[in-house]
């Protein structure tokens, strides 16, 4: 059964992004019947510390060196979440911006399965190289603030560009954004912004 797997970023239930991940998932369904969605819920998930054994772990693939059997059971764990990403066929990350970035719970999970051997290579002479399988993969990104044409009042979006660098870095080459914003002050442009973001939703869902 092919799979998309939704990593879901928002800890509110009636957010904009969760929102707009809803209405692509609905039409998605309806055009793709048969598949399976995967959703990881970052507020409903219990995310490792990266320290001690799994941090052991890591410097020792570096290295070469074998893991012992506490570095072992703990990178199991770091492995399974690369796995449930790496088998799906489509990938949906929906996100609200924190501070012009995104939530600590959604870098808490990037900086988890970015990992060396697990989703990218280093070579001495060639350099990075990525080990995911590319893929479609969706980004509904919402802010308070109206950054669909840029900076907003002197404030930049940093969400995006890091995003778009990390998932490329992992192999999942040419991602695409949907901006929902501005979601706060007046009604009018709120509404409107939400408006276009869910038509392009729409119409990305039927083709993905």
């Amino acid at each position: 059964m092919p799979k998309l797997f939704h990593l879901k970023a928002s800890p509110r239930r009636d957010s904009a992004s969760a929102a707009g991940a809803d209405l692509f998932l609905d039409r998605f369904s309806q055009s793709h019947p048969g598949w399976d969605v995967d959703t990881l819920d970052l507020w409903r998930e219990t995310l490792p510390d990266f320290l001690g054994p799994a941090l052991e772990a890591k410097y020792a693939r570096q290295s070469g060196r074998p893991f012992d059997d506490s570095q072992r059971d703990a990178f199991a764990v770091i492995e399974r979440m690369v796995f449930r990403l790496a088998i799906a066929d489509r990938v949906l990350i929906s996100t609200p911006m924190w501070n012009f970035g995104i939530p600590y719970k959604l870098k808490h999970y990037i900086d988890l399965i970015v990992q060396p051997g697990l989703t990218f290579n280093f070579d001495p002479n060639s350099g990075y190289s990525p080990m995911l399988r590319n893929r479609p993969t969706l980004v509904i990104l919402a802010s308070g603030g109206d950054f669909v044409t840029g900076m907003n009042r002197g404030r930049t979006d940093q969400a995006t560009p890091y995003l778009r660098d990390v998932l490329r870095f992992i192999g999942l080459g040419d991602p695409r954004f949907v901006a929902i914003g501005p979601t706060v002050g007046p009604v009018a442009p709120s509404q409107a912004a939400r408006d276009a973001a869910h038509r392009r939703l729409a119409e990305i869902a039927s083709g993905f």
